[in-house]
């Protein structure tokens, strides 16, 4: 059920090992330019003119065949090269001779080309790029994005690295990316989903997941995976089979974050949900949510005890960093029962426990939370994330979300994808509801990997339902509730 991603040298080794198969170099390029025909035309069928941007690799050579099949079409077609047709070579200088045999003209880019297309099909760069687009190119990519058209992206945006999904410069916004043989994971996490636009994946006949010794870097995350994961529970169900969740969270002043977890993991099918909180907070709880059990914690004593009754603990939402939030972290982890840590919690791991490693755990930081834990920079974090979470899953163990475009679930078995989510999520407590979500779906399941995969994916699919009937802007994190009870009612 779901889509393996893979690194750029992979997918060149998988197009290397399919041309050596028996397939000609130039017909896979004219396959993968039939593709990116049909997408185009599925997209815009209306269009009657476009602009075909090449580059000087292979890339381009798609182009090159792209411009001629839509000249034999009837289109307008207007080709713009980076580099002179003479100087091309290999199957890219076959594929710009066929678009000029094809009657399609052909002019070189200058600071004052006019780009006339109504759509604009972005052949500049392929997937090689590891650095800031510089020279030409730049310019090139700005009178792109300049001209305010809806573009189509030939296996990868301009300007986006396609192992990190980092755009570490400029890069061309698309309305469409049309990828080919292999998915790569640079689609989809990172700055990736800011210029890809809706990603049309093309296998182009090649079977990548029949070379076992070209492993998956990662996998892709698909909702198809919530009718089985959520069948119906069994008639004979009842309150405590369904698992304890309890939240420790809600630091003196800092209740919100708490009750929002608490809530979550109660909407999400826990059986009992329990909330360990500063006394100030519990009419508040008892008023938003009284189906939680809440205690009044004044410090570690009152905390010590309370992890034993539960089979899952969440620690972290709104726990600060004082006396209080370290006691009550303490409590957490001198506990055996599996534990999601959050917000504060991670950082007092980095801070007072940055040696502690466990197996059955789940840390879900953020980017600024993640650079805590790795002692580096947020910029080193989403210069490559797919390395950030891998890194710190090795050294603390367990499960790591990290969370963002595009979040990665690093676990014992590997990287998985969440192509879900929206930039209505952009609001306080979002991570909250995540982490009781995961909570309760780890004490009904009984499992840590698995369980944060479902979590991170319902808790998207929630908020993109959310966002599709009222709207991004001023989307709360207390509305995922309710469409996450759908999500896994299915």
């Amino acid at each position: 059920m779901l889509r393996p991603l893979y690194k750029a040298a992979q997918v060149r080794e998988l197009d290397r090992r399919t041309i050596a198969g028996g397939i000609d170099g130039f017909a896979l390029m004219q396959r993968a330019a039939s593709s990116a025909w049909h997408s185009f035309r599925s997209r815009w069928p209306q269009a009657r003119s476009l602009t075909v941007m090449c580059g000087s690799g292979n890339n381009g050579g798609d182009g090159h065949v792209l411009a001629a099949l839509a000249m034999q079409s009837g289109l307008k077609v207007q080709r713009v090269t980076l580099k002179p047709l003479e100087e091309l070579s290999g199957d890219a200088a076959r594929a710009a001779q066929l678009a000029t045999s094809a009657g399609v003209g052909c002019e070189e880019w200058e600071a004052n080309t006019v780009l006339t297309g109504e759509v604009i099909i972005d052949a500049l760069l392929g997937t090689g790029l590891t650095g800031e687009v510089e020279g030409r190119f730049r310019r090139a990519i700005e009178m792109i994005n300049a001209a305010q058209r809806p573009v189509l992206a030939i296996d990868i945006p301009s300007g986006l690295v396609a192992d990190t999904g980092a755009a570490p410069g400029l890069a061309v916004n698309a309305a469409c990316t049309v990828t080919f043989i292999g998915d790569k994971i640079g689609l989809h996490t990172g700055d990736a989903p800011a210029y890809t636009g809706e990603i049309d994946f093309r296998p182009l006949g090649v079977k990548a997941q029949a070379y076992f010794d070209i492993p998956a870097t990662a996998w892709r995350l698909d909702d198809s995976l919530l009718a089985d994961a959520f069948a119906p529970r069994l008639r004979t169900s009842h309150k405590g089979s369904m698992g304890h969740v309890l939240v420790m969270g809600g630091a003196p002043g800092f209740g919100g974050a708490a009750l929002l977890a608490s809530q979550a993991a109660a909407r999400m099918g826990a059986g009992k949900v329990s909330l360990a909180t500063a006394p100030e907070h519990i009419t508040a709880s008892l008023v938003r949510c009284p189906e939680v059990m809440a205690h009044s914690v004044r410090g570690g004593a009152e905390a010590a005890e309370l992890p034993a009754m539960a089979d899952v603990v969440v620690v972290g939402p709104g726990l600060g960093q004082a006396a209080w939030g370290q006691a009550v972290l303490q409590s957490a982890l001198q506990s055996d029962a599996p534990l999601v840590v959050d917000a504060d919690g991670l950082n007092l791991l980095a801070r007072q426990w940055p040696d502690v490693r466990r197996d059955n755990w789940i840390l879900t930081p953020h980017p600024g939370e993640a650079a805590r834990l790795l002692g580096c920079s947020v910029a080193d974090i989403q210069a490559d994330r797919p390395a950030a979470a891998q890194a710190l899953q090795r050294a603390r163990g367990g499960v790591v979300v990290l969370k963002g475009a595009g979040s990665l679930i690093a676990g014992p078995t590997g990287l998985v994808v969440c192509p879900y989510g929206n930039p209505g999520m952009a609001s306080g407590g979002m991570g909250d509801v995540l982490s009781g979500m995961l909570g309760a779906l780890m004490a009904q399941r009984g499992d840590v990997e698995f369980s944060a995969w479902l979590a991170t994916m319902v808790h998207a699919l929630a908020a993109d339902r959310a966002a599709q009937q009222e709207g991004e802007r001023g989307l709360l994190a207390s509305d995922l509730a309710s469409y996450a009870r759908i999500l896994i009612n299915p």
